[in-house]
């Protein structure tokens, strides 16, 4: 069974690989990744804000006017919180590229061009194969309009494709007016793929405290209808890499990923849960489905679910919008 496939510019032998998360924070667990069959390594973001941190001293970016009251810098987390700071964090995939055979893609995380994108060519002269840029943004200022929100991500894009000779894809939210669109220029401006998507950490309340805390729920593969409508629009419009993540668990998940467009598929939480040794188990049970019924490739596969077989997409969707909510029937 043929499961190759190309992603930013990587000739892999399947699509399988660990999401941008800890699980690559050491060597050994990096390792049991390669043990367990990764057609490569992705490691954790590096923040805008720790490479501005480090650039302009802490005391000096943390006491900068621009804070929204007092109290705001006490929002960012000292610089020992972080896993990883900007030099460790190159040490680290030194390291990495050192520990074994495979393709190793880094990350960067921000919201605004600016000189800590500056650190995207360090990355690459450490040996970095490819980049992703998490653009992790929640707009709360009613003055800020979509297209300044889009301006700002569509220059970060433009900066990282002057400065880099390595491939780069970009991380994005859902949340878009017109995500085709929008696609459709960060692949002008020089984006080589798209990973979809980032997962907003919603935080809770204390009602005791009266405090807001931070809250972590590991995805699940409800999660995963989401990603897949927006493969299926985004596979038969644009010509760049398509990576899914959140929501893929089991080998089911992977196929309709596939099916939907997807080049490759990031895991994440059911790693976190269940150990690395699961991504051999769900990329066997993979080629296994795709054995059984009678596929030769994943190209054969990948995008045969994609909105490209209507002819009339929109329509399609509306459609079903429709049927979901006649033929719901309450007990």
């Amino acid at each position: 069974m043929d499961l190759t496939t190309s992603y930013l510019g990587l000739e892999l032998a399947h699509p399988f690989m660990p999401g941008a998360s800890p699980l690559a924070d050491d060597l050994d667990s990096v390792r049991r990744l390669e043990d367990a069959g990764a057609a490569a390594i992705v490691l954790r973001s590096l923040f805008e804000e720790q490479v501005e941190q480090e650039q302009l001293a802490s005391a000096a970016f943390l006491d900068e006017p621009a804070d929204s009251f007092a109290e705001a810098s006490s929002y960012l987390p000292a610089p020992e919180s972080f896993a990883l700071g900007p030099e460790e964090y190159l040490n680290h995939l030194q390291a990495v590229r050192a520990a074994v055979a495979l393709p190793v893609i880094a990350s960067l995380n921000g919201t605004h061009a600016g000189r800590w994108l500056e650190y995207a060519e360090l990355i690459e002269q450490a040996g970095a194969s490819a980049l992703e840029l998490n653009v992790y943004e929640l707009v709360t200022d009613p003055r800020e309009r979509a297209s300044e929100v889009e301006g700002s991500t569509l220059e970060m894009v433009r900066e990282l494709d002057q400065r880099l000779g390595i491939p780069f894809a970009v991380k994005l939210s859902p949340f878009y007016t017109t995500l085709a669109s929008f696609a459709t220029r960060l692949e002008a401006e020089g984006a080589d793929g798209l990973i979809l998507f980032n997962r907003f950490y919603q935080p809770d309340i204390d009602i005791e405290e009266l405090e807001v805390v931070p809250s972590l729920h590991l995805s699940n593969s409800s999660e995963l209808l989401l990603r897949l409508r927006w493969l299926a629009i985004l596979s038969s419009e644009v010509r760049l890499n398509l990576a899914v993540s959140g929501g893929v668990h089991t080998s089911v998940d992977a196929l309709k990923a596939v099916m939907c467009g997807a080049d490759v598929v990031q895991m994440v939480s059911e790693l976190l849960q269940t150990g690395p040794s699961r991504l051999d188990a769900v990329r066997s049970a993979f080629e296994h489905w795709l054995v059984e019924h009678e596929y030769e490739s994943l190209e054969q596969l990948r995008g045969s679910m994609n909105l490209a077989r209507s002819p009339d997409p929109a329509a399609f969707e509306r459609a079903n919008y429709m049927r979901i909510l006649q033929s719901y029937t309450p007990r």
